[in-house]
C-alpha cells in the first residue's frame, strides 16, 4: 500500500517543492536585501511555480466526486466481500468449487473485467465531462453492493438468507463490478486534466490522483464494517 502511493504521489513533489534561489546551488554569495539586483516580492504574490490549487478543486469538484465514490464501492466489495464468495458445490470436493474457484471468479475475472473497461475508453468516450449521466452511473453502482452480499458469502452471522443460488451470479457482478469501474473510473481521470487550462493540467493530474487513494482508502476502512453487517 505505501509503496503504492509513493508511485501516485511522486510527481506531486514537484509541485511542493521550495523555489530556491539559484545563487544556493550556484556557490554565488546572496545580494543584499537592499541591492537593486534582488527585489522583493509583493505581498499576497504568487510563486508561478506552485499551481493554484483553489480553481483546481472548484473545476474538478464533481469528477472528484465520480473517482472518490467510484472506487470506494469497488474497496467495499473487493476484496473483502467477493473473496470470500464460497461455490455452492464446495461440498462436492471437485478442485473447481474448492481449489480454483474464488482465485479464478474473484482475482483474475476481476482484473481482467477492469482492464477491457480501461481498454474500451481507447475508442468510447462517454457520457462527457459535463454530463449528468456519469455521476449517475457512478451512484447506480451502489446497487452492487447487496448483490454481492446475498451471494453465498461465508461465513454469515446476521444475514442468513442467500438469495442467488448460483455460482454463475458472482460470477456475472464481478464482470459488471470490473467493466465499471475500469470504464468510468479512466473517464473521470482523463476528463480531469481536460477540463482546466492547458497550464494547470499536470497539477490537475496529480490532485485526481489523490482523489483515487482518498476513495481506496474510504472503501477499504469501511469495508470491515460492512463484513460485520453480513
Amino acid at each position: 500500500m505505501s509503496e503504492g502511493f509513493l508511485r501516485l504521489y511522486a510527481p506531486g513533489l514537484f509541485y511542493l517543492r521550495p523555489a530556491w534561489p539559484a545563487h544556493v546551488f550556484s556557490g554565488e554569495d546572496q545580494a543584499p536585501q537592499d541591492s537593486p539586483s534582488a527585489p522583493l516580492a509583493a505581498p499576497g504574490s504568487h510563486d508561478p511555480s506552485i499551481p493554484p490549487l483553489r480553481p483546481i478543486l472548484k473545476r474538478t469538484a464533481g469528477l472528484g466526486f465520480c473517482v472518490v465514490y467510484l472506487f470506494f464501492i469497488t474497496s467495499l466489495v473487493f476484496p473483502a466481500i467477493s473473496t470470500n464468495i464460497e461455490s455452492l458445490d464446495k461440498g462436492s470436493g471437485s478442485p473447481w468449487t474448492t481449489k480454483f474457484f474464488v482465485p479464478l471468479t474473484t482475482f483474475l475475472l476481476f482484473n481482467f473485467a477492469d482492464l477491457c473497461g480501461r481498454q474500451v475508453t481507447a475508442w468510447i468516450q462517454v457520457p462527457g465531462p459535463r454530463s449528468k449521466v456519469l455521476p449517475g452511473l457512478v451512484l447506480l453502482r451502489t446497487c452492487l453492493l447487496p448483490l454481492f452480499m446475498f451471494c453465498n458469502y461465508q461465513p454469515r452471522s446476521r444475514l442468513h438468507t442467500v438469495f442467488f443460488r448460483s455460482d454463475l451470479y458472482p460470477v456475472l457482478f464481478t464482470c459488471l463490478l470490473g467493466l465499471s469501474n475500469g470504464y468510468l473510473s479512466t473517464l473521470a481521470l482523463m476528463y480531469g486534466p481536460k477540463i482546466v487550462p492547458r497550464e494547470l493540467a499536470e497539477a490537475t493530474g496529480v490532485v485526481m490522483s489523490f482523489y483515487l487513494c482518498l476513495g481506496l482508502v474510504l472503501g477499504s476502512a469501511c469495508s470491515a464494517l460492512l463484513v460485520h453487517l453480513i
